[in-house]
């Protein structure tokens, strides 16, 4: 099993309507994208300039599935559009 974990940090122009948004798209992809396991999108409640905004924990039974998901035509959108406000990004994958 492989996990996906990534964190944001985000602009502050419309952060909190924005966030809201990128983790309702997010969490839709787990109808759309078959290899996609699981997924938990967190808003970080704790406003601190060196803490990310918004995270994500995603699974995948291998690192084929996490492949697709990474290239798959409605992640690459969802992608595109944190591009538009993130600032920063952390990614973690390992396979257990």
């Amino acid at each position: 099993m492989i996990k996906h974990i990534v964190a944001f940090k985000f602009k502050n122009d419309n952060k909190e309507t924005f966030m809201q948004e990128v983790k309702r798209d997010l969490e839709n992809l787990v109808e759309i994208i078959e290899e996609l396991k699981s997924m938990e999108v967190g808003i970080n409640y704790v406003e601190d300039q060196t803490m990310p905004d918004l995270s994500l924990y995603s699974t995948f039974e291998n690192k084929e599935g996490l492949k697709v998901y990474s290239t798959h035509p409605e992640h690459v959108k969802v992608v595109t559009k944190i591009k538009t406000m993130a600032t920063n990004r952390w990614v973690v994958d390992y396979e257990i």
